[in-house]
């Protein structure tokens, strides 16, 4: 059977087989051989299922029905739908029994019904919309020949499908490009349909070579996966396909859109400040926005000054300040993540560094011994090793290779970068391996150029970033939730054009805050960009901060040109690589130092910005009695103007105490 003009054959596999047995007579079984395609058809993937045989007599199969004006779909008799269904499915061990779960209804032909030939015959077959599919139930290993039985959301159990020619596999990775599949925790031969967990570990796909369906249904499931692919090609057909077809739906309001959202990420409340118990933050004078002068990178000679003879940081907070201003030359950057990261304590001594080298040598490669030494049958049994393997695989294998540390496919940088994420999947193996932790590595392993060192700083930096990998994405909501509040707070106008045009929830920005900017500059930058951030200056989520000035750089763009859904998307997307780091901390700076000179600032600004509260007396104006207000407060620190060489735009020089910020720039405290 060819598809429909409209439809598209995505695997078709023959010789699988249907075991049919009837009560009436239990020494008489059928075996019918059929076929068993996945068809892409219009807005939906079909999963059908049908005799091989055209010509097939249905008196030749026992229990079936012989009106030849009917054709066949299987449904679940009324007496067994409800006390079997999962349950049933669970206890499933012979090979046969499934049958007897399910009897004939008639259905009246139609010429648009798939199951129908062109010439009117009637076939024993049954087909179903992978939006219907709840659970597969796969066989016992070593029980003959391999089958599949599929359970629908309605609890309908449908005959089990064998295989007498293999390949049952391959069914199932054509099924994962449209549904996640992970092991039910009971039984580890049920695949349930939609897990979250599976979901994060999703391998990297071009969506816009996959039709509206698959993206969209991407987009919903798996935000993770749909903007690590990007949207350079996004057009009307995103949009539309996210609206329906329904011309009364094309006017949706920002809520529905919201609500959208929150399916894709459960928890994920937009506009919040709106909801009970949220502030409502009004528009706010912040006052005039300061220029902000960067300085150059930290020299060796610098460096070298701030440590005493035994390799203590004379002043750490003095260091971070300049390495926030100007961030390192590259030679320094070997040694001076290890403190930016946290790998080595500021305050220790070379001594105590070097024996700390040495213990935290032995145990990765005692931890990279355990998955070295994994045989092929203990992998084999092991489906979450064989999972975090194959997905590094083939995130090393997309590396950019623009870097000539990871050039070549066997490049010996790409073979560590496969190394340190496999004995990181031993350091953590619940969260094991996600998507987007390779872009994480490649930088630290290429300034590191040493594996051991590599790893332990990749560890630092994963206890910052765990939550935006984790399986109910807390991290995420967060952090898109605190973007929100800031940007309405810098420009609610900016906000509510972009609610207007279904865009309010910043997903568009998911992808800077997954992996900090990874894909959006040169691999250089965001050597310097990470750098900056990792000081912790001049407040908490200053990487916030980064994405409003992206933004507000982008906003006159935007408005203007009246961007709709698909052209925000395609012009966020499309701002990779060409966004200058420089000129974008400059403005990071300038809003924070904005926002903390600020007194009126909003209370959940400041908790964003890890600013105190505190409760301040003061004399009421109008009466004379003490009143209690709740203030925003400032703790002296790091964050400091210091008398060091500055790099003006236009790469002049000058003094810090010379520059025309004067502002009270102090670090926040974190609450």
């Amino acid at each position: 059977m060819a598809a429909p003009a409209s439809s598209k054959v995505v695997y078709e596999q023959e010789g699988v087989f249907i075991h049919s047995s009837c009560a009436k007579n239990d020494d008489q079984d059928s075996i019918i051989s059929g076929v068993l395609r996945v068809i892409e058809k219009e807005a939906e993937v079909i999963v059908d299922w049908r005799p091989s045989d055209d010509t097939l007599d249905s008196s030749n199969i026992l229990c079936a029905g012989k009106d030849s004006s009917s054709v066949v779909e299987w449904t679940q008799t009324p007496k067994e739908k409800s006390p079997r269904g999962l349950d049933h499915q669970n206890n499933y061990e012979a090979e046969w029994d499934m049958v007897n779960t399910v009897s004939f209804k008639k259905k009246p032909r139609s010429n648009g019904d798939a199951t129908t030939h062109a010439n009117g015959e009637s076939k024993w077959s049954f087909q179903f919309s992978l939006t219907d599919l709840k659970s597969i139930k796969q066989n016992k290993e070593g029980m003959g020949w391999s089958y599949l039985v599929f359970c629908l959301k309605d609890d309908v159990i449908l005959p089990a499908l064998h295989f007498h020619h293999g390949d049952s596999k391959l069914l199932i990775v054509s099924l994962e490009k449209y549904v996640v599949l992970c092991e039910s925790p009971q039984d580890k031969r049920i695949l349930l349909v939609n897990c979250q967990n599976k979901s994060l570990s999703q391998s990297f796909e071009n969506l816009l070579d996959e039709p509206t369906y698959g993206l969209i249904q991407k987009l919903k499931k798996d935000p993770y996966t749909a903007t690590m692919g990007g949207f350079s090609k996004v057009t009307n057909y995103i949009f539309d396909s996210l609206r329906g077809s329904d011309p009364s739906t094309q006017q949706r309001p920002p809520s529905e859109m919201a609500d959208f959202l929150s399916d894709a990420i459960p928890g994920l409340k937009i506009n919040q400040q709106e909801e009970p118990g949220f502030e409502v933050i009004t528009r706010i004078d912040l006052g005039k926005r300061p220029d902000v002068i960067r300085r150059e990178p930290v020299s060796a000679e610098e460096w070298t000054k701030n440590m005493d003879s035994e390799g203590r940081i004379l002043d750490a907070d003095s260091v971070k300040q300049m390495i926030f201003k100007g961030g390192l030359c590259h030679a320094l950057r070997k040694e001076v993540w290890k403190f930016l990261l946290g790998y080595f304590p500021w305050h220790s001594t070379r001594e105590e560094r070097t024996n700390l080298q040495k213990r935290k040598t032995d145990e990765y490669f005692r931890m990279k011994l355990q998955w070295k030494s994994v045989s092929d049958e203990q992998e084999k049994r092991n489906s979450r090793l064989r999972d975090y393997k194959s997905l590094i695989e083939k995130d090393v294998n997309r590396t950019d290779r623009t870097n000539k540390f990871y050039e070549g496919q066997d490049n010996p940088g790409l073979i560590l970068l496969h190394d340190i994420l496999m004995t990181y999947c031993m350091y953590d193996f619940d969260l094991g391996y996600v998507q987007g932790m390779s872009d994480l590595l490649s930088p630290v392993l290429y300034v590191m150029e040493n594996e051991v060192d590599a790893f332990w700083c990749f560890v630092s930096y994963m206890d910052q970033m765990h939550e935006n990998f984790e399986e109910q994405m807390q991290g995420m909501k967060t952090q898109l939730i605190q973007l929100s509040t800031l940007l309405r707070l810098l420009d609610s106008g900016f906000c509510s054009y972009l609610e207007s045009q279904d865009s309010g929830y910043l997903y568009f920005c998911f992808r800077w805050l997954l992996i900090r900017f990874k894909r959006e500059f040169s691999f250089q930058d965001i050597l310097r960009l990470w750098e900056v951030m990792w000081t912790e200056l001049p407040c908490q989520n200053f990487h916030l901060l980064i994405c409003c000035a992206i933004l507000e750089s982008e906003k006159q763009q935007i408005m203007d040109k009246h961007y709709g859904f698909n052209e925000i998307l395609k012009h966020i997307n499309e701002l990779s690589m060409k966004i200058d780091v420089e000129d974008i901390l400059c403005k990071a700076e300038a809003i924070s130092i904005q926002m903390m000179n600020c007194k009126e600032l909003p209370q959940a600004v400041g908790e964003v910005l890890g600013m105190e509260t505190s409760a301040v007396t003061t004399p009421d104006s109008d009466t004379g009695e003490d009143e209690s207000v709740t203030v925003m407060s400032r703790s002296a620190s790091t964050y400091q103007n210091l008398s060091m060489p500055v790099t003006a735009a236009n790469g002049t020089r000058e003094n810090a105490q010379q520059m025309a910020v004067t502002h009270s720039a102090q670090r926040l405290t974190p609450t």
